[in-house]
């Protein structure tokens, strides 16, 4: 399976705190099932104040790191967006990491705020557009304001941006209005893909199998698999070296 959001990367922002921490998620990763994974730490000007260069050099120690202790795991790196306007000269000086699909393409996973969609969202992400960027909105389920009415996706839809909703969402793990939210978009058909965002072991664990299951319980066990193969692959698959092959 392929993972392409969690912050495993160890004093970088609200995930891992430091390399023990993070490679211990590493191995939890891989007793789950999941063989490649994209780390994508927090990009939130005045919050988290990462770059391109910031991220780069912790991604490149922690990949050592994996290495080193032989756990079986495909690494890349990206991140996780806050919209906000400060991220507009971030991504025309090139220092916001994107996702590279197979063919070369480049998806921005962009986070909206927990409680809402900022007006001008739509406007944001059109300008992207026109640079040639594609949107990846991660975990909308999660989002108050959606969960009261998914239908306020549809601009988003229409622009071609895909969703990410996270598999602890559909498993239950969040509490019943994101699980709600959850089913109502895979039963739209509007999910392209599962991740973990995992955070920590305790509560927000690098696990795509339980989300994956209760996903198949409703949208049935090909789709399912789908948003944690070839889902993730068709938008980061030319971020690794090999095709997964679980």
């Amino acid at each position: 399976m392929i993972d392409i959001h969690c912050h495993l990367l160890p004093g970088i922002d609200d995930g891992a705190g430091d390399m023990d921490q993070a490679l211990a998620l590493a191995r939890l990763a891989v007793a789950d099932g999941i063989t490649h994974m994209v780390l994508t730490p927090h990009i939130q000007p005045g919050t988290y104040n990462n770059n391109r260069h910031s991220i780069e050099q912790v991604f490149e120690a922690f990949k050592a790191a994996v290495a080193e202790q032989g756990i079986p795991l495909q690494l890349a790196m990206a991140a996780e967006v806050r919209i906000c306007p400060e991220i507009l000269p971030m991504i025309a000086d090139g220092s916001i990491p994107f996702f590279t699909a197979p063919d070369g393409k480049k998806t921005l996973l962009l986070e909206f705020p927990h409680s809402h969609i900022p007006p001008g969202s739509d406007k944001m992400i059109y300008w992207l557009r026109g640079k040639g960027v594609r949107c990846l909105i991660a975990h909308p389920e999660r989002n108050k304001e959606l969960m009261r009415n998914i239908d306020k996706l549809q601009p988003f839809l229409n622009m071609g941006c895909k969703l990410q909703v996270t598999a602890a969402s559909v498993a239950g793990r969040f509490g019943e209005p994101p699980r709600v939210a959850a089913m109502k978009l895979l039963e739209r058909g509007w999910v392209d893909l599962l991740a973990t965002d995992a955070h920590n072991a305790s509560h927000r664990p690098p696990q795509l199998k339980a989300g994956s299951l209760a996903a198949a319980a409703e949208i049935g066990e090909d789709a399912a698999r789908a948003m944690v193969t070839t889902g993730p692959w068709a938008i980061v698959g030319g971020m690794f070296e090999v095709p997964s092959q679980s």
